[in-house]
């Protein structure tokens, strides 16, 4: 990668470089690890940028699909190259106006989480005289990885409570403007091993198959969810998964056996595992303060720049690389943003020795969950610059820009 030293004295910090030979490796490595005939949705919430997207879509034969949640993310993805068939429409709050440029925008397929929502988006594709492929997104009772971070058997705004649906399989079928074209699963985020990851899977096969039995529907899209694990804001390597294709392949041929043919057709999904070990955050050091024994470090970069989906203290804690004069063996300190707030914390308990102003930090495996996923217009400080590199190569320099647009009135 270009010196991060080199561009942060060009392009200042707070700034998040972006290398695009990462992405394109961890794409080809999440295909390498999936039979061919499964397709690969990327959640573009992980990182939008419009560079990363087109990424998304080069390389070769298989490319990835795009799964959004919304016209921003829609209209970021359309001006990507993808097209309206290569989209998946998730999220439990589409509004009428949403689907209703969605669908005139090409998209035909929609993860429904309701009975309501499955309605919502019949009645306007009625209003297009259209019919929309729905996905009946399952939200599990139970899951086979026990080790990881769970996303189904609660409670939940996703999803259908699975053990409801043989009882709702008639009243899903006859809603005007829809197909029950499948099912879509999210059973668990971030699977801490190879091992936990393929039980879930096979897991999640067994119950798509039962659930086709007890509906009544043959389905023509399975989307089994993701998983894939990849370190966020520490150190670590993205892993490479050697037995899965081999056990999905055999879980699939037993429970669909028409799947290599496309009955059904199998997609996966991934947000992080493509696109966070392709970035750094870089940080600048503005002070540093001692109060009543504790030692505080405080960056340019706050919680408004990397939220960690903003939630706070979703990302302690992170990896701190020093530059140059600073070393990792002085006394643990706390990580500050520069915000007025005391939740405004990277990072507690940093060992960093003698930090000083205008020294230079950085956060690794920073790609996924940054700048959109932060409080950005706290406090009105501008965005962070996110530079895009292809190995040694500077492709691009940029900012998003807040601005506000008036329905009524005018700027004083």
């Amino acid at each position: 990668m270009t010196g991060t030293t080199d561009l942060a004295r060009r392009f200042g910090t707070p700034s998040y470089v972006y290398d695009l030979d990462r992405v394109a490796a961890a794409r080809d490595d999440l295909f390498a690890a999936l039979p061919d005939e499964v397709a690969v949705y990327y959640a573009a919430k992980a990182n939008p940028h419009p560079e990363i997207l087109r990424e998304m879509r080069a390389g070769g034969p298989r490319v990835c699909r795009a799964e959004i949640s919304s016209v921003g993310e829609l209209d970021a993805v359309l001006r990507a190259g993808f097209a309206g068939a290569e989209i998946l429409y998730t999220g439990p709050g589409k509004t009428t106006e949403e689907l209703a440029e969605a669908m005139t925008r090409g998209v035909r397929t929609f993860s429904v989480e309701s009975p309501g929502d499955l309605r919502h988006v019949g009645d306007t594709a009625v209003q297009l005289g259209i019919t929309a492929d729905c996905l009946i997104r399952v939200n599990n009772p139970t899951g086979a990885a026990a080790t990881s971070i769970r996303m189904t058997g609660v409670p939940s705004q996703f999803g259908f409570d699975g053990e409801t649906l043989p009882g709702l399989a008639a009243e899903l079928r006859d809603v005007p403007g829809t197909t029950i074209a499948g099912l879509h699963f999210f059973p668990l985020s971030n699977a801490k091993d190879e091992a936990s990851l393929i039980a879930e899977f096979r897991h999640t096969i067994a119950t798509a198959a039962a659930l086709q039995r007890e509906l009544g529907v043959d389905f023509r899209i399975v989307d089994l969810g993701g998983g894939f694990a990849a370190p966020y804001a520490v150190q670590g390597r993205r892993p490479v998964y050697g037995e899965l294709r081999e056990a999905l392949a055999t879980s699939l041929d037993e429970h669909f056996p028409g799947w290599r043919d496309g009955a059904p057709r199998i997609a996966c999904e991934s947000g992080r595992y493509l696109v966070a070990d392709s970035g750094t955050l870089l940080t600048g050091v503005v002070n540093v303060k001692d109060s009543r024994g504790t030692r505080y470090v405080v960056l340019d970069a706050g919680i408004n720049t990397f939220g960690g989906m903003s939630g706070l203290g979703r990302i302690l804690p992170v990896s701190i690389e020093p530059h140059e004069s600073v070393g990792t063996d002085g006394v643990p300190v706390q990580l500050a943003g520069p915000l007025c707030t005391p939740g405004d914390l990277l990072g507690r308990q940093v060992p960093l020795a003698d930090p000083a102003p205008g020294d230079l930090l950085t956060v690794p495996n920073a790609g996924s969950y940054g700048p959109t996923a932060s409080l950005l217009m706290f406090l009105g400080r501008p965005a962070p610059t996110e530079i895009i590199v292809r190995g040694d190569d500077l492709v691009s320099v940029s900012r998003i820009e807040h601005t506000r647009t008036y329905e009524h009135g005018q700027a004083l």
